[in-house]
């Protein structure tokens, strides 16, 4: 018999990645409810923890490569015989399928995606395009459950790949914790916040051309022609000259800062005027959801997938084309002329909390809120 108490986690991420947010939170949210969680780590991959919480322990796989962890996992699941084993990415996925099916044990499978796979995969070769969009359509099937971030997601992974749409389930992601929504966030200590009749528009995420920054800085230069803004972008990336470069050309390199990185950009995104989010795709939005969570008007792009239900088809905030640029400047005037109020705003992103997020989490693994052992 499986152990009803007992979760395996097996991923294996950059380290810093949506999946390793992600996962830092549902890890120690499964942990307190009394769950004992197994991390599977593949040498040198994340995800990262801070600290092991009470309750998780980490399982070292004794390899760098996923493929060549499968007979630790077969041993790990004859021994523990966890209830659920949650795995998230193709490669990972396959190798959990084929553990299971060694080990022959009744440990439930739950396959996580959280990408738009066509876009994802429209970049790569045409072997590696062949042989995930075929291990999901024909191999998913035999996982007990496939969860996905967003609705749009799963619509896209069923079109591509074959897989029922009624085998994949949506389960938002744990993006916020709940003291987020009333937290007193200090003001940052850059000159640009709070200077009355200047307004900032803030923009948060890897400086590269899926997040397409360039053209909100086009966007920003149009909005600048109208009246006085000041546009910020937190992150670091290889395309920060090219944007540096664009400002000028534009005429508004005096009020563009690309300050770099910074760890914890909560504040930043409170004390904004408006949060601007310009990707091409994505899989859900987690800059998004955060800037919601703190009273922050937002402007989004409709890109595959995520913003738009994240926004409610617009209730909480426009929607524009990807890439297009006259679109995104009236939709950032319009917010700065009347944003919508803080409680309002903090409603669209009440489904990622964290506890919130663990529920849906726990019932699309078929377990309960509360394990027996839990208190």
């Amino acid at each position: 018999m499986p152990d009803s108490s007992r979760i395996a986690c097996f991923f294996s991420t950059s380290g810093h990645s949506g999946v390793d947010r992600a996962a830092r939170h549902l890890i120690p949210a499964l942990a307190r409810r009394g769950y004992q969680v197994d991390l599977l780590q593949v040498r040198g991959h994340g995800p990262h923890l801070d600290h092991l919480p009470p309750g998780v322990q980490l399982i070292d796989l004794g390899s760098r490569h996923t493929y060549a962890c499968l007979p630790a996992i077969v041993r790990y699941l004859r021994r523990a015989r966890p209830a659920v084993m949650l795995s998230d990415k193709d490669r990972v996925n396959r190798t959990a399928l084929a553990a299971r099916a060694l080990a022959r044990v009744p440990t439930r499978l739950v396959f996580s995606s959280g990408t738009t796979i066509s876009i994802d995969l429209a970049s790569r070769g045409a072997l590696e395009r062949w042989i995930q969009r075929n291990s999901m359509g024909q191999l998913y099937p035999f996982a007990n459950q496939v969860i996905v971030t967003s609705a749009g997601v799963a619509d896209d992974m069923a079109s591509y790949t074959g897989l029922t749409r009624e085998r994949i389930r949506v389960v938002p992601s744990p993006v916020v914790p709940a003291s987020l929504f009333t937290a007193d966030l200090p003001r940052p200590q850059h000159p640009w916040f709070g200077q009355p009749g200047i307004p900032l528009i803030l923009s948060v995420g890897e400086l590269c051309g899926r997040k397409d920054f360039a053209t909100l800085i086009r966007a920003f230069a149009a909005v600048r022609a109208t009246r006085p803004a000041r546009l910020m972008i937190l992150g670091k990336g290889r395309a920060r000259e090219s944007l540096l470069a664009l400002a000028a050309e534009l005429g508004v390199a005096d009020a563009v800062s690309l300050p770099g990185y910074v760890s914890d950009p909560y504040a930043y995104m409170a004390h904004a005027d408006l949060f601007a989010f310009t990707s091409r795709w994505e899989g859900l939005g987690f800059v998004l959801i955060e800037a919601l969570a703190v009273g922050a008007p937002v402007v989004s792009t409709d890109c595959p997938s995520g913003p738009r239900e994240i926004l409610d088809d617009g209730r909480y905030g426009l929607l524009v084309p990807v890439g297009n640029v006259p679109a995104l400047a009236r939709a950032l005037l319009a917010t700065l002329e009347q944003p919508l109020a803080k409680s309002v705003l903090q409603q669209a992103a009440r489904p990622y909390e964290i506890e919130t997020s663990t529920d849906a989490y726990l019932s699309a693994m078929g377990l309960s809120a509360f394990s027996t052992g839990a208190a």
